[in-house]
């Protein structure tokens, strides 16, 4: 489990879990976890406030986690479905129309519909599998950290994490919430109240002076040195700072070269120079910015600079980003990395897990502080545009490699960097000076958008980018068939068809031979999933030649063969559809690619499936689920869940079709319209579902396919690949002569000088 205190998007966390995984040891506020959750139990929206600093993201995922192991210890009317919980790190998001976004995300709600993500929150009982028969769409049913049905209540607790900067939008989307999911409950954690109908305020203070010492001492320990609680000077230290847990670990960081009778002195002389301010303000917030100003100031003039620099950056970042946007201009990026060791050392910056391995990030509050130095420095401009090219850059050569054998570490690199990647596009969109950034980032991003899963926030820049006058074509062009393509895989036809027609008069206007084999790929791709098959070969074929011409090979181009193959299939050629296929895998496997390979897969188990070759069908499919589930794409894994549950029937197990078949059912419900309303794709459907009430009869049949609904995502993915959990993408080998594996290369980003000074990536 994710450290709640990253910007990591984090998993449903069950009972079963455990206290949340922690960088370092959680010490005392035994009383106010008690109270805490005391105060969950009677209300469905608790809000702990505080300062910032005070500990209030610690102390409410330690209460949640034990929230959800009380739920479960106690039991009540259906002890085998644990609570579950989920932690939304509002933080990082300036856009309070990402508010919506962030808590589908937390809730790992891939949605492939044109649904907009309050609509997908507000369908949790069905998207979920909360309902059961005879129940009102869901109306007094729960959630468990599975997906299974619950008793009575509610069985998810929503963490709303350091809201107070979009406070207006989280009001509003708690109190629809808690109106209409009774399922769900919200602890919200930050500096005010959210001002909802039914709101228990939960205001935390610092804890006691004993406590305060304690958590000095274990942090000191974790750098080295030992101090004893004994001496007076470690007491004051802490009395001094409020002991605020911020200020006491920003402090025990100190504590490697100063100690601490020195260290008062030093404190002693920082609160004399800042006694002043406004008299309004509250004495723990001058505190806490008294003491880490006083941790500023005992910085060195680079480690200061550097501090001021970093929080351009909205999350997780590693050291190669730090050097170069942060290198230069009195700080030589050769120097970087020894700054940025000795700001770690201090805890000003600290170190976490995530999906793409190791990264550094700043605390919110240390973050601030250094952003208001960065404004005065007068130095942000340069700076926010240091930061845009980086993630242009990053973009650019991750989207290079996602035809690579790196193709996996790009897709968890990406989900890493996503809080910067959209803090970059957000940069593009502010004028139209960077409008052809924007729809370049935004375009250059469609393996993000359609190959992880994330269609409806794709859909939202690309919407945004193409409404900007870029003043250049080839960037516009590209964003508007990425979005055509992610509101096709939405099942958005009309407005797939007009960004198309668009894409492609424009194409022609400007004679961009890339532009126009992109736009009739996509159109093609459009006849199929509407079952005008004739139309759909004769545009796929007619792209694959123009992508031919001008030399175009990728992860997309693979689709266009692999939508041609099925497109084949469905008119009844299996051979020319193999053909196609066992190519597709053939230049895959060459290239170290599994997405398009995935689907490739698809098609091949299907024509074994027709061939009575039941047993390598299942293995088709079993690689197919694992690669499309691993990049969470929904629609390849449950097209992959669909034609399971044929092969299985066909097997003779027609309980455990109907089953895989229910399961289908719930994940379609994020995907879209179910088989994309196509006749061509529900054959199968259709031929499994009768097969299965012949050999079941009706009452049996449903019986099990709602058995097969109740199953949450991963486990309805489990039980599809026959096994407790499924694989983890692995790497296949690299291309002839060369070595797989590795991170993406971004050392230096695709960037060029601009008009105005400043790089620019693309």
């Amino acid at each position: 489990m994710p450290d709640p205190t990253s910007g990591r998007p984090p998993r449903w966390c069950g009972a079963a879990a455990g206290p949340p995984a922690e960088p370092d040891a959680f010490v005392g506020r035994r009383a106010e976890l008690g109270a805490l959750a005391r105060a969950l139990g009677a209300a469905r929206l608790v809000t702990v406030t505080g300062t910032g600093g005070v500990g209030k993201s610690r102390l409410a995922a330690r209460a949640a986690a034990r929230w959800a192991t009380d739920g479960a210890r106690r039991g009540g009317a259906d002890p085998e479905v644990p609570r579950a919980w989920a932690r939304v790190d509002l933080a990082p998001l300036r856009d309070a129309d990402f508010v919506d976004h962030a808590v589908v995300e937390a809730l790992e709600l891939t949605d492939h519909t044109a649904r907009t993500p309050r609509e997908t929150l507000l369908a949790l009982p069905r998207v979920l599998g909360f309902t059961g028969p005879g129940e009102a769409d869901g109306a007094d049913r729960a959630v468990g950290a599975d997906g299974a049905r619950a008793a009575t209540g509610p069985r998810l607790l929503l963490v709303l994490d350091g809201f107070e900067h979009l406070a207006d939008a989280c009001a509003d989307l708690v109190a629809e919430l808690l109106r209409r999911v009774p399922q769900v409950r919200v602890l919200a954690v930050g500096r005010r109240p959210l001002g909802v109908a039914g709101e228990r305020l939960f205001p935390l203070d610092p804890p006691a002076e004993d406590e305060a010492v304690r958590l000095l001492i274990a942090r000191a320990a974790q750098h080295g040195v030992s101090v004893e609680a004994a001496d007076p000077a470690v007491r004051e230290v802490c009395r001094r700072l409020d002991r605020l847990p911020l200020a006491v670990e920003l402090a025990a960081g100190r504590l490697r070269t100063l100690p601490p009778a020195r260290l008062l002195e030093r404190l002693d002389d920082r609160f004399r120079l800042l006694t002043g301010g406004p008299r309004d303000t509250l004495p723990r917030h001058r505190t806490l910015r008294t003491a880490i100003g006083w941790s500023h100031e005992l910085c060195t003039p680079e480690q200061r600079l550097l501090w001021a620099r970093l929080s351009v950056f909205t999350g997780p970042f590693d050291p190669e980003a730090a050097e170069y946007v942060c290198g230069g201009h009195g700080l030589p990026a050769d120097d970087v990395l020894d700054v940025l060791g000795e700001l770690v050392a201090q805890s000003v910056v600290a170190r976490e897990e995530t999906a793409a391995g190791p990264r550094l990030r700043m605390l919110d509050t240390v973050r601030a502080y250094g952003a208001g130095w960065l404004a005065a420095t007068g130095d942000a401009e340069r700076l926010r545009r240091r930061h845009r090219d980086w993630y242009v850059g990053l973009a650019t050569s991750c989207e290079l490699e996602w035809f690579s054998p790196r193709q996996t570490e790009v897709a968890a690199r990406i989900e890493t960097e996503l809080p910067n990647l959209r803090s970059a596009l957000e940069y593009c969109m502010t004028g139209p000076d960077e409008a052809r950034l924007a729809q370049y980032l935004a375009g250059c991003l469609w393996f993000c958008w359609a190959g992880c899963g994330r269609l409806a926030e794709g859909r939202h820049w690309l919407a945004r980018a193409v409404a900007l006058d870029g003043g250049h074509e080839p960037s516009r062009l590209k964003a508007l068939w990425v979005l055509a393509y992610v509101a096709i895989l939405q099942g958005d036809t009309g407005p797939a068809l007009a960004a198309l027609q668009e894409c492609r008069r424009v194409a022609e206007s400007a004679a961009s031979a890339t532009a126009l084999a992109y736009a009739e790929h996509r159109t093609g791709c459009l006849a199929l999933v509407t079952d005008d098959m004739e139309r759909a070969e004769r545009l796929l074929r007619s792209a694959l030649e123009r992508y031919r011409e001008i030399g175009e090979l990728n992860s997309t181009v693979l689709m266009g063969r692999v939508e041609l193959a099925m497109a084949r299939a469905f008119q009844g050629d299996l051979a020319d559809a193999v053909r196609l296929c066992e190519d597709v895998r053939r230049v895959c496997d060459d290239h170290g690619e599994r997405w398009s390979r995935a689907y490739a897969l698809y098609v091949l188990a299907y024509a074994a499936w027709q061939e009575g070759k039941l047993g390598y069908a299942r293995d088709l499919l079993v690689d197919c689920l694992t690669d499309t589930h691993g990049f969470h794409d929904l629609l390849g894994s449950v097209l992959a869940v669909e034609l399971l549950a044929l092969v299985t029937v066909s097997e003779g197990d027609a309980a455990e079709a109907a089953v895989l078949q229910g399961a289908a059912g719930g994940m379609w419900a994020s995907v879209g319209l179910r088989l994309f309303g196509s006749v061509h794709y529900n054959a199968p459907h259709e031929l499994c579902e009768a097969r299965a009430r012949e050999r079941l009869g009706d009452a049996r049949y449903e019986a099990r396919v709602r058995e097969g609904a109740a199953l949450g995502r991963e486990a309805a993915v489990a039980r599809a690949l026959g096994r407790a959990g499924s694989r983890p993408l692995r790497a296949l080998p690299g291309p002839r002569g060369q070595a797989g594996g590795g991170s993406p290369h971004t050392r230096q980003p695709a960037a060029s000088p601009t008009r105005k000074g400043g790089e620019t990536a693309g």
